[in-house]
């Protein structure tokens, strides 16, 4: 059955051997915090790679043992994460999580051509879960945080981690949407030109393992009333799964718009690395911190 909450991967997860989660830099309580839950929820082991003294004082001060972890002392946040990656590329840990460190520190440490966690050629991308209250299903997105302006190529890989993160999510045939500002193929409009390729590309099994339809404008992808008005016929139109934007303003608007106008929660990972890594906000919630964690050990 395919997973429509967010917390349905909680329990997918109980299912399984628990994955190895190692955090960076972890010397904040959101992150403690939703680590903590993580463990208690049954589905991730953790290592904290920070200042221990820092971490112990937060344990005590929300009520828990810090024995609950692993934790390996590391004051400084540049050689933390490096630390942390460095678990997670020698197989110590399956999943890698942000803490307290800027996302700059974090990504670093990912694209470190020596140390870090990328194949030759990779791409690195960020997807997105979306619950939305008003949405019948989970959304799947990207890119929204990591790739600024994605070219046809880059805009092929964020389908096809859009496409595997709805499989881990046993979404068996995902519909994917290719998001641009109207339906019409526009020749002047570079973003519809790329969705009326990527589509064609879904016809022909290029893209495998989805049903792939663009240009689709927002309203039609995920609205069938609207649709229907406007008198689109699309496998696609009204239930979509899968949205890929054309640039990352249109995705972190969307993002934004969800979470701080909707009341959407979701869950985040950076895909492309050896690893899944949970790249969330310094100011997210505890519940967005763990649901990033699932999702992650989910497509670990």
């Amino acid at each position: 059955m395919p997973i429509t909450k967010l917390d349905q991967m909680l329990d997918a997860l109980r299912a399984k051997p628990r994955k190895k989660l190692v955090a960076a830099a972890a010397n904040d309580e959101h992150t403690i915090e939703a680590v903590k839950d993580a463990v208690d929820a049954g589905i991730v082991e953790a290592v904290l790679v920070g200042d221990e003294a820092r971490i112990i004082e937060i344990c005590k001060k929300e009520g828990f043992g810090p024995g609950k972890f692993t934790i390996v002392n590391e004051s400084n946040e540049t050689k933390a994460a490096a630390a942390a990656v460095s678990m997670v590329r020698s197989g110590e840990g399956d999943v890698l999580m942000k803490g307290s460190l800027s996302t700059d520190k974090y990504m670093r440490a990912i694209l470190n051509k020596e140390q870090g966690l990328m194949e030759p050629g990779a791409i690195l991308s960020h997807v997105t879960v979306i619950e939305n209250p008003h949405y019948h299903k989970l959304l799947i997105v990207g890119d929204v945080a990591v790739i600024p302006a994605p070219e046809l190529k880059e805009k092929t890989a964020i389908l096809n981690y859009l496409i595997s993160v709805a499989k881990a999510l046993q979404i068996d045939t995902p519909k994917a949407a290719i998001v641009t500002a109207s339906e019409q193929v526009l020749p002047k409009m570079q973003a519809c030109l790329d969705a009326a390729v990527l589509a064609k590309m879904g016809d022909r099994g290029q893209i495998k393992g989805a049903i792939v339809d663009g240009p689709l404008a927002l309203d039609v992808a995920i609205d069938k009333e609207a649709a229907e008005i406007k008198g689109l016929k699309s496998p696609v139109a009204g239930d979509a799964d899968c949205l890929v934007f054309a640039n990352i303003e249109a995705g972190n608007i969307f993002y934004k718009s969800m979470t701080k106008l909707a009341g959407s929660e979701c869950g985040a990972i950076v895909v492309g690395a050896k690893k899944p890594c949970v790249l969330s906000s310094r100011g997210d919630t505890v519940k967005t911190k763990l649901y990033s964690i699932a999702l992650a050990a989910l497509t670990a």
